[in-house]
């Protein structure tokens, strides 16, 4: 028999961790290759790990709830090694057999002696005493994040002296926020420090009355990609209005025959997905990304819509939008809504994003300023379609469709001018929508 590792998967681009939702496995049981094994939480999608081999769970090594980087292992298989090759399965028995000897530290004090890959390598790297060290992980556990918030104190434990958890790294700063007549203290982060959304927070006292509401895995992953966005993006706004006059017109003469037709509804939004990837065709700066030292200009465009449910917020994809007609715009999101709303979406779907179009409009919004979905540089709001009284021809008055389209740019990879003009192609694009100038099929 070998020992087998499976760790965690890449489910996104851009994606760096993942959570643990739920084990549907336990140790002991037997697994044939591709059965799923956890249910996994991102900020971009929820997954099944599968079994990457048939045999039997040696050991979970990650909680439920557990947050692990890419690439860490989260949980080792007995498989049978009679077909492999002789040195190979050598090799990796004696790598498996080190990682679970290792793994599987002496479990007196119950969770906290069990550590994970990443915690060993540091605390090797960095002569950290974990007998020294306070988890604050599920049952005491040590975790990456306990670990790195030490090294950055500069506090690292000696044998014989023992470590509160640490909450605040050098870098920080503390603020004093007055909320109800109480103080608080929050945690200031310095411009190159990333920042984990859960220790950020202010936790006002609770009252008689007051309901508490436990975070979600799928809300603490919203979270964090927010407060990542908003932390190392400079944001940066401008607002356009647009008369949708005719587009709403035209729409509304055709929307009972294509539903009748096609089987899907034909949204004002799908006209506007499209008439922005047209836009990023002939603006392409705006279908970039900052990558450090360089910016990326994407050469696809793929459009990211956002999905809202009940409780979570999903991003999925329309591949290659400016190549399909509003018709093919129209499935597509009538489809990935369809799949998100009914826990679906697979990590394909939510890949691959270069821009993003939200559909704040759909809830009443007429004005609001969106993160931009990192590492994307923009993202547009579409707001709602009011009526409006509007000075036509510098004389009369008319009552109109007005749309705001809001944009939000990360201003290390674009400026005003650029959006700018890229708006303003929008606008034309939209105010030029009619029969006899657009074609749905």
């Amino acid at each position: 028999m070998a020992i087998e590792q499976i760790k965690m998967p890449q489910l996104g681009e851009s994606v760096t961790e993942g959570t643990i939702s739920k084990w549907l496995v336990s140790a002991g049981d037997k697994v044939n290759k591709y059965d799923p094994l956890a249910e996994v939480m991102t900020d971009k999608v929820n997954a099944e790990v599968p079994s990457s081999f048939t045999g039997v769970i040696k050991e979970l090594i990650a909680d439920e709830g557990d947050t692990l980087s890419v690439g860490e292992i989260i949980c080792t298989l007995e498989v049978d090694g009679g077909n492999r090759d002789d040195d190979q399965e050598k090799e990796n028995s004696h790598a498996a057999g080190q990682q679970a000897e290792a793994i599987s530290a002496p479990v007196a004090e119950g969770n906290r002696a069990r550590y994970s890959p990443a915690v060993l390598k540091l605390s090797q790297e960095h002569n950290i005493d974990l007998s020294q060290v306070n988890g604050t992980g599920a049952g005491g556990r040590i975790t990456r994040k306990d670990l790195m918030k030490i090294i950055e104190s500069g506090n690292i434990p000696k044998t014989g002296e023992k470590t509160a958890p640490v909450r605040q790294s050098k870098q920080q700063e503390t603020v004093a926020a007055t909320s109800s007549g109480h103080m608080y203290e929050t945690a200031v982060p310095a411009a190159n420090e990333r920042v984990d959304a859960s220790e950020t927070s202010i936790n006002p006292p609770v009252t008689t009355g007051d309901i508490e509401i436990p975070v979600t895995g799928v809300r603490k992953a919203i979270a964090a990609n927010m407060l990542r966005s908003k932390h190392e993006a400079p944001h940066a706004w401008t607002m356009i209005e647009v008369d949708a006059t005719d587009l709403v017109d035209f729409r509304n003469a055709v929307k009972d025959d294509f539903k009748k037709k096609e089987g899907f509804n034909l949204t004002f939004f799908a006209f506007f997905v499209k008439a922005a990837a047209q836009a990023l065709k002939e603006y392409p700066q705006i279908n970039s990304m900052w990558a450090g030292d360089k910016i990326i200009q994407k050469k696809d465009v793929n459009i990211s819509i956002a999905v809202a449910t009940e409780d979570a917020l999903f991003v999925p994809v329309i591949k290659h939008a400016d190549e399909k007609t509003i018709k093919g715009i129209a499935r597509e999101i009538s489809e990935l809504a369809g799949k998100a709303r009914s826990g679906k979406l697979t990590s394909a779907d939510m890949q691959g994003g270069t821009f993003t179009v939200n559909n704040t409009g759909s809830f009443g919004s007429v004005q609001s300023m969106g993160i931009i979905n990192y590492p994307q540089a923009a993202i547009l709001q579409v707001e709602s379609i009011v009526k409006r009284p509007v000075v036509m021809n510098n004389s009369m008055i008319a009552v109109r469709d007005i749309v705001n389209l809001c944009m939000s740019l990360d201003h290390r990879v674009l400026d005003g001018f650029i959006c700018g003009r890229f708006l303003q192609r929008v606008k034309e694009i939209i105010e030029h929508t009619s029969k006899e100038n657009t074609a749905i099929f």
